[in-house]
């Protein structure tokens, strides 16, 4: 989904409300988005001149998260909650290049993702995108494109990438519980989340970015702790973070990464968490 032809954004009719996808995209450097959602970044930069980091490491995290599961567990069939806005190394490209038969269902309920998403893939039989809110479990998992395109008796991995720190409800664990009693022993779920560390360092960072994305034009943005982050993995193994380590959360640019890290993470990195659970 390479958004260098897709439609962009119009300068009349701006909106009331930030875009969680206008946001990131605004993070990531795009161009579909509207003043304010660069606003929203504006502020956060005021307590964290980093943020941009946090789409950054999110996105980097998912590429490698999606080449891992389709070249080592041989996953064929992704559910990728939450998409966003069409970009670069999108789910299907990725895993595409390992597999071409992969099959892939986007699933977000912003207008505009549907509308560029929905241009892009048209032609793709294998590739499809659905108008669902992914904070609805019964309603994603019963949706007739997602049981059309994917076999839900067969292994497939869920995607979770930088979603959930949008959901502002206490039961979160169990909603996560609902998808993955739904999905088939094999399969599965892949989490990126604002992280709080809970150090006297990086505590009241997360915090103060937390207040400025709840009280933006955005009104989401929560960070949660590591306990709180894996209780989204609900009865899942989880996936060791690289060679020789349990099986445990770990920063999004320190999980399996491509290479040595030759800079140190800012505090704006150390505060995003990713883990992939597998349904044994």
């Amino acid at each position: 989904m390479d958004s260098a032809n897709a439609p962009q954004a119009p300068s009349d009719d701006q909106p009331a409300r930030a875009s969680i996808a206008r946001v990131y995209d605004a993070a990531l450097g795009g161009t579909d988005n509207f003043p304010i959602d660069r606003q929203v970044l504006a502020q956060v930069r005021a307590v964290a001149p980093e943020v941009d980091d946090l789409a950054w490491s999110n996105r980097r995290f998912l590429g490698r998260a999606v080449r891992f599961l389709a070249d080592q567990d041989g996953i064929r069939q992704f559910l990728d909650c939450g998409s966003g806005l069409p970009t670069a190394e999108n789910t299907h490209q990725i895993a595409r290049r390992i597999d071409a038969s992969t099959r892939v269902v986007y699933v977000d309920n912003d207008p505009a993702v549907i509308a560029h998403s929905e241009a892009l893939l048209a032609g793709d039989d294998s590739c499809r995108v659905v108008e669902a809110d992914i904070f609805r479990p019964a309603d994603v998992l019963g949706n007739e494109t997602v049981r059309g395109l994917l076999d839900l008796t067969q292994p497939l991995a869920l995607l979770q990438v930088g979603t959930l720190h949008h959901y502002g409800g206490d039961d979160g664990a169990e909603l996560m519980r609902q998808y993955v009693d739904a999905l088939p022993t094999g399969s599965f779920v892949v989490v990126a989340h604002f992280f709080d560390p809970e150090t006297d360092e990086l505590g009241p960072l997360a915090r103060r970015m937390e207040e400025v994305f709840l009280h933006s034009p955005m009104r989401s943005g929560v960070f949660r702790t590591r306990a709180e982050i894996t209780g989204f993995l609900p009865g899942l193994e989880i996936v060791p973070p690289g060679p020789g380590r349990p099986g445990q959360l770990e920063l999004c640019d320190l999980w399996w990464p491509d290479g040595p890290r030759l800079r140190a993470l800012n505090p704006v990195q150390r505060c995003i968490a990713a883990g992939i659970g597998r349904k044994t």
